[in-house]
């Protein structure tokens, strides 16, 4: 008998079209992630593994599973948290689910942009504090969007979904890609230009730390940052001295190093900063087709056929 293991509940849609071919698999049922330990137990011996952006798969738990082990299905695009390498030379083709979370994370990265650039939360937060006690010509000052500037790092299709929005606001958009190599401008040039800076590169060797001391110092001092790629792409003890000294305007950020982000964070001191639990893709729409595509994967690895979402092609070689 075929054996699975999912690594968490995952929306209706991906585990009902696993039934239909694999009635019986092994679902991780609690909130909490299953530690390294519990995801090597419950994962040796199965043939397909299903798992999400919080398991750290690597050599030695694959190598624990065993041989046997046929496909790795991951719900999410990014697969920093797979061992590409020592999957492809233990010839496991690894799934992913791109294209289906662009539009909605190309939201998030606005909705994040827009309420830091108004100051949304912090303007909410004085209200319920009880603060507001007459309109004042001077109260929470924001930053306008209409003929502003906006870098993007990283243009691959969420950076250019989140440009094609900013069109509508009238903005000026220009962009640099250090992970394909392509621009519009240097990234010194774009730093220098940009009233908003947001972030959509993969966590790889070359950008973990990309926005770093340097990076923010570059930025102008009424600038916005937005990140909603990965945490570790950020540099959060230099956004922070950047923002405690108010180096620049404000940042937002999707994502953490590491998430959840501890609760004495330093980060979560700052009124100019703005934190939000990695909900990128956090639409039901989205989760829903995410779940299908990894469901897709993990079906067709276990029936030996092509995945149809395979960041490791060369297995098939």
């Amino acid at each position: 008998m075929t054996k699975i293991f999912i690594t968490r509940i995952i929306p209706d849609p991906g585990l009902v079209l696993i039934k239909e071919h694999f009635p019986h698999f092994d679902l991780w049922t609690p909130d909490l992630p299953p530690s390294r330990i519990e995801l090597i137990e419950q994962s040796r011996g199965v043939d397909g593994l299903l798992c999400l952006l919080t398991d750290k798969i690597d050599g030695e738990v694959m190598d624990a599973i065993g041989p046997q082990l046929k496909v790795i299905s991951s719900m999410s695009v990014g697969v920093d948290h797979i061992d590409i390498a020592a999957a492809t030379a233990r010839g496991i083709p690894v799934g992913n689910t791109p294209g289906v979370l662009t539009d909605a994370t190309a939201d998030q990265a606005f909705a994040l942009m827009l309420s830091a650039a108004r100051r949304i939360p912090e303007a909410e937060r004085f209200l319920r504090a009880g603060k507001w006690v007459t309109w004042q010509p001077s109260l929470l000052l924001g930053a306008d969007f209409a003929g502003a500037t906006l870098g993007i790092v990283g243009f691959g299709r969420i950076g250019q979904a989140v440009a094609k929005r900013a069109q509508g606001f009238d903005m000026r958009v220009i962009y640099h890609d250090p992970t394909h190599g392509a621009q519009s401008v240097d990234l010194d040039t774009l730093l220098r230009e940009s009233d908003f800076v947001s972030i959509h590169v993969p966590l790889t060797e070359k950008t973990k730390h990309l926005v770093n001391a340097k990076f923010l110092a570059k930025m102008k001092p009424n600038a916005v940052l937005v990140n909603t790629s990965r945490g570790g792409v950020l540099d959060q003890t230099a956004l922070y001295h950047a923002l405690k000294s108010n180096q620049i305007f404000a940042a937002a950020l999707d994502v953490t190093d590491p998430e959840p982000l501890p609760t004495d964070s330093p980060l979560l001191e700052l009124e100019n900063c703005i934190i939000v639990p990695h909900l990128g893709s956090a639409s039901k729409k989205t989760r829903d087709m995410m779940s299908l595509l990894a469901a897709q994967n993990l079906v067709a690895g276990l029936k030996g056929e092509r995945l149809p979402h395979c960041v490791n092609p060369q297995v098939y070689e």
